[in-house]
């Protein structure tokens, strides 16, 4: 119960403020945020324009019981291949740009599978929701690791610049890279011109941050520390723009497969998933994007 479950309600606080919002389920091997809007059955999803059944993305969009609120499942993937290659993914992502609506928020599967790092870098914002866990600490820093130096594998011009962000990518590798700020240095060395690109691109990389079953004032922090190491080790700026807290009625709203702005909307824990959403939209007013 943790990015589905926020995401869900981040859809339903945008909903309610009277936006037209489309929640994606990209995570076609764990798809589950039909549930969680109570759509039981999708008669369609994203499998079938991932398998090519479907060139329409619009025509996989389906309502839900919120007004404003629609959604794309991830029902019935083909479980041998379920993400898309490169040439498919490519045309999902333009589509997704496409689709008519203010807000589309796409749920992305764990892990850093090409295509959820290409579905993260291709957002105007992406959000990184966190646990006051090790483990998903740990998870978080791993994928905007990824995540970045993707993104300067596509950003970086020169091919021999291109090679030294895969072999940094390799964490044991001979050059002993073990940080972006670690890569930024040979880059500048071996290409000054690289080098300002790079900066660019690490000054452009703003990932969001949300930390979700928060318990403590400590918890709270976490969302601080994790910031002050991006900063400090990737040389990125992450923005921390809130918490939610643990609470026994967020996990009833999920058995009653309701968003838990409608199932208690009283609840803390749906005041702050609405101030996150809030926050959420001045950051896109003040970036200019949808």
């Amino acid at each position: 119960m943790g990015k589905t479950f926020v995401l869900t309600n981040l859809a339903a606080s945008l909903a309610r403020a009277g936006h037209r919002v489309i929640a994606v389920d990209a995570d076609l091997e764990g798809a589950n945020l039909h549930t969680c809007l109570g759509v039981p059955r999708p008669p369609v999803s994203l499998a079938d324009f991932v398998a090519g059944r479907e060139e329409d993305l619009g025509k996989l969009v389906l309502d839900t019981k919120l007004a404003g609120l629609q959604l794309i499942a991830a029902t019935h993937a083909n479980l041998g291949a379920p993400q898309p290659g490169q040439v498919r993914r490519v045309r999902l992502m333009r589509a997704l740009r496409a689709l008519d609506a203010d807000f589309v928020l796409v749920d992305l599967g764990a892990g850093t599978h090409a295509s959820v790092l290409d579905y993260f870098l291709v957002a105007d914002q992406g959000v990184v929701v966190v646990a006051p866990e090790p483990t998903s600490v740990e998870n978080a820093y791993s994928f905007l690791r990824a995540a970045f130096y993707r993104r300067l594998r596509l950003a970086m011009a020169g091919h021999g610049v291109r090679k030294l962000v895969a072999e940094a990518m390799d964490q044991r590798n001979d050059r002993g890279i073990r940080t972006p700020l670690d890569l930024l240095r040979e880059v500048q060395t071996a290409d000054p011109v690289e080098g300002a690109r790079f900066v660019r691109t690490m000054q452009s990389f703003q990932p969001r941050l949300v930390v979700n079953g928060v318990r403590s004032a400590e918890d709270v922090r976490l969302g601080f520390a994790v910031r002050s190491v991006c900063r400090k080790y990737f040389g990125i700026e992450a923005e921390y723009v809130g918490y939610v807290n643990h609470e026994e009625s967020a996990r009833r709203s999920v058995l009653a497969k309701q968003p838990l702005l409608e199932f208690r909307g009283d609840a803390d824990a749906a005041v702050y998933l609405q101030r996150v959403a809030h926050k959420l939209c001045q950051l896109a007013a003040a970036g200019g994007g949808p």
